[in-house]
């Protein structure tokens, strides 16, 4: 019940403190190239008959 109450204080604390910080992101440039976040939520089943790929341009 103790080890309860105190992950149910620490789990506030961090969401509190999470969002009254103003920290910079870590990765700003970098952006996701996967094909979950390329189409439309949520895809429709069996969207591709083979898998797609995917080619990044820098």
């Amino acid at each position: 019940s103790s080890i309860s109450f105190v992950s149910v204080m620490m789990f506030i604390f961090i969401m509190w403190e999470s969002m009254s910080t103003n920290r910079q992101i870590l990765f700003p440039t970098q952006t996701s190239n996967s094909i979950e976040w390329i189409q439309n939520l949520p895809p429709a089943e069996h969207s591709y008959s083979e898998l797609p790929t995917i080619i990044t341009l820098k």
